[in-house]
């Protein structure tokens, strides 16, 4: 009997911002088998959204080849936006339902490049629920924004 569990590689993400916008931060777990994998990073000017899709970007761009992935979020706009809002942007030239550009479309542009590969299967977690690697990304995530160098302080001119 095969064993296409053994096949899967788990993907757990979070996104924090100190502010919104402000400092933000990003973790992810990735496990395959007995293989576990923690990155994170940060960005000292960001939002929330955009920390929930880097955690995403980022654990895929650890992948060096085709994969079966169940990828687990709190992020409901991440969780939506790939399962259900993509389409409808796509067919109409990345435009939203209120006429405007779609908000973070670099990053959703590079979520589905790099999710195009795979086979990805959606799972939306509770955040702040005591799920183990859950509660571990949104550590991740935290310890980026604390971490995270502030951004250089734009010096004025007498002149200004």
């Amino acid at each position: 009997m095969i064993n296409h569990e053994s096949d899967m590689v788990e993907i757990y993400t979070d996104g924090a911002c100190s502010g919104n916008p402000g400092p933000g931060g990003y973790g992810a777990i990735l496990k395959h088998n007995e293989n576990k994998k923690e990155i994170s990073g940060c960005d000292p000017q960001t939002t929330n959204n955009r920390m929930e899709m880097m955690a995403v970007i980022e654990a895929l761009r650890q992948l060096k080849r085709p994969c079966k992935i169940r990828i687990f979020t709190d992020s409901s706009y991440v969780l939506k936006g790939m399962t259900e809002w993509i389409p409808g942007w796509i067919r109409k030239n990345w435009v939203n339902s209120k006429k405007k550009p779609v908000l973070n479309m670099d990053l959703w542009k590079e979520l589905l490049r790099l999710s195009s590969p795979h086979k990805i299967e959606w799972q939306w977690v509770k955040g702040h629920n005591g799920h183990p690697e859950n509660e571990r990304c949104d550590e991740l995530a935290r310890n980026a924004v604390r971490e995270c160098p502030l951004p250089p302080i734009k010096k004025q001119s007498n002149n200004e």
